[in-house]
């Protein structure tokens, strides 16, 4: 007030606004803007460690004492196939589930494993350091550090700082480097050049791999750079922009592991099978059925194609199919796996697959069981595989728990005594001791999607509600947010209802993943693009006292969903630069015209806990539950 007791124009405001807010006349409450966890940047590991202000060997490699730029020719720098680990409390949350991601991948493509230290001696200590950095192979020191500091939370990342560990040095560093492309010397920054030095084959060796451009350990073409010009020109131009790829491990990448650990499969792989070859994969024909599953390049009524090369290449394009048009009603097809021998005690079963059949024709999922009680196998149901006839090929999911000696069983029944053009059909079956993703979110004519939507427009994902009754979706940029054309933009939104109950608000530890998926049929041949966010409970809105990952009726906005319903919707979550709309449309991520996202949204693996060794705890937990 001023001195003759009148309110001062702004206090004369405040007092307006609350009577206002005391009619339900107020103002909405401001809308919390999405947060980018890159900053709007696109920083390879280089980028970090070189803002860090370090100054590695090839960027993010530490030589100890010992070490000088020798490679790892010799058995003595290997690490066993099951590699000792500790994750230290000062890690982000988001980056210990990252991590376990990183290390089932491992599992999946290759027979390197992990496990929690318990006192080896040799092991790699994970820290937050002030970057990404790793040594290169075993130094037999003992507790050997890798770093995973801000922003380094992406699986490639970790991935490739886990392949230094391994024993691996960048591909540009190899004997023969200068073949396959140009280092542009005058264009790199001062006092960088010593990061393109390349080994003789007397101390590193290529393991009779290809100089590979897609490898996850290649530079990009502009690291360490000093001005806007291309530090490294690929020899063929098509490469160019191929190099650098942060999504996952390359063919050839795997390749040179195997190889050096004398791998011979993948730890938690069970079966791939897209049926180009007459033997179908060992898959044979089930006991007491009246009808067969045909192999076959096309069927009346439909698929026209098989889903693995899509009609693309003469004489291949295989796929299974029951014809439920020329069976009789209450006839039945068993299609069964080859024998399978399980060590976890679960399984993800992925396959595409094609209905033309009658509409109340069925596919079902079956296991045969293995066991001393029942030495002809038991056939135990699993999961009846819903939805009506459609022009299309669908992925589905199936949770399996086997612990025997086992047989996945598909089995098609003519069910209706109407007529059937068409049947059912399956292909790219694919069967992984791994857990099944969530929720699929299946984009159609994306390659159109992502030319035509304006800059700045977002498309949803429909609204998934994960097993610990939270809702979230995906929020996709088809052609990025403002500021970024060419790229696509992802971000994870947390999703409320009126009604609502039994969810903690703020949302406490929640990992969000969105993947889109490389659609390549063999699942150990993907390089799939994946980012994981966390919620923290304790994370505030910029410029703000409320809780970013609040109630979304509190914090967030209403919207219509196509269906009229209405829901509320917080801010996102996630990166402007998610993937480029050139990698976007290299391999298999849009296949017949559509991308297919996979999204997960699970109680955070380190299970809500704080930085306190309880998470060590937990992890060997965690590895426990996912190696036996």
């Amino acid at each position: 007030m001023d001195m003759a007791g009148r309110k001062s124009p702004g206090v004369l405001v405040l007092h307006i606004l609350s009577l206002l807010c005391a009619t339900s006349l107020c103002l909405p409450t401001p809308k919390i803007l999405d947060y980018d966890v890159d900053g709007g940047r696109d920083l390879d590991i280089f980028d970090i460690n070189e803002e860090a202000g370090l100054n590695l060997v090839e960027g993010d490699i530490v030589l100890d004492k010992r070490q000088t730029r020798n490679s790892i020719i010799g058995d003595e720098y290997r690490w066993p196939t099951m590699i000792p680990y500790y994750m230290e409390d000062d890690l982000e949350i988001n980056a210990k589930g990252v991590i376990l991601k990183a290390f089932e991948q491992y599992r999946l493509k290759s027979c390197i494993d992990f496990k929690p230290w318990s006192g080896e001696a040799n092991y790699i200590s994970i820290f937050k350091g002030s970057g990404c950095f790793s040594s290169v192979g075993n130094r037999h020191v003992g507790k050997q550090r890798l770093s995973i500091g801000t922003n380094c939370d992406r699986i490639a990342t970790i991935e490739h700082e886990f392949l230094h560990a391994l024993g691996f040095w960048h591909e540009q560093s190899r004997a023969d480097r200068d073949d396959y492309v140009k280092i542009m010397w005058d264009r790199i920054s001062e006092g960088k050049e010593h990061n393109f030095n390349t080994y003789d084959d007397t101390t590193s060796s290529s393991l009779g791999v290809p100089y590979d451009y897609g490898s996850m350990m290649h530079y990009s073409k502009n690291a360490f750079r000093n001005g806007t010009e291309p530090t490294i020109v690929t020899k063929i131009p098509a490469f160019s922009d191929v190099i650098g790829q942060r999504m996952e491990f390359s063919d050839s990448d795997l390749l040179k592991l195997h190889r050096l650990y004398n791998c011979t499969q993948g730890s938690t792989f069970l079966d791939s099978c897209d049926f180009e070859r007459e033997n179908i994969c060992g898959m044979v024909q089930g006991q007491g059925d009246k009808a067969d599953w045909v192999r076959v390049a096309k069927a009346a009524g439909g698929p026209d194609t098989d889903y693995s090369n899509l009609g693309k290449c003469t004489g291949s394009g295989y796929f299974m199919h029951f014809s439920t048009g020329t069976a009789n009603t209450g006839d039945t097809a068993l299609l069964e796996s080859r024998l399978l021998y399980p060590i976890r005690g679960y399984q993800c079963l992925q396959f595409f697959y094609y209905n033309s059949a009658g509409a109340s024709d069925t596919l079902k999922i079956y296991v045969r069981e293995y066991d001393k009680a029942n030495p002809n196998g038991k056939l135990r149901f699993i999961k009846t595989i819903d939805g009506s006839p459609q022009e299309l090929w669908q992925l589905h999911h199936v949770s399996l728990d086997t612990k025997t000696k086992f047989r996945v069983v598909f089995e098609g029944t003519k069910v209706g005594s109407g007529s059937s053009a068409g049947g059912l059909s399956l292909d790219d079956i694919n069967l992984s001791e791994t857990t099944c993703p969530e929720f699929i979110w299946r984009v159609k004519n994306f390659s159109h999607v992502m030319d035509n939507t304006p800059a700045n427009t977002a498309i949803y994902s429909p609204p998934f509600t994960s097993k610990e009754g939270y809702t979230f979706q995906m929020k996709l940029y088809p052609n990025g947010t403002e500021g970024y054309p060419g790229e696509l933009s992802a971000y994870a939104n947390l999703v409320a209802r009126e009604g609502d109950t039994g969810q903690k608000w703020p949302c406490p530890w929640k990992q969000m993943t969105m993947m889109l998926m490389d659609q390549n049929p063999h699942i150990q041949k993907r390089m799939s693009n994946q980012r994981s966010v966390t919620t923290d409970p304790n994370m505030k809105a910029s410029g703000s006292d409320q809780f970013f990952w609040d109630d979304p009726r509190k914090v967030g906005v209403e919207v219509t969903d196509v269906d009229g319903s209405k829901y509320f919707r917080g801010p996102g979550y996630g990166t402007a630069v998610y993937l480029t709309h050139l990698r976007a449309k290299s391999r298999d991520f849009i296949k017949g015209g559509d991308a297919i996202f996979l999204l997960t949204m699970e109680g955070c693996v380190c299970f809500c806990c704080a930085a306190t060794p309880f998470w060590h705890i937990l992890s060997i937990i965690y590895s426990l539950h996912y190696t036996w």
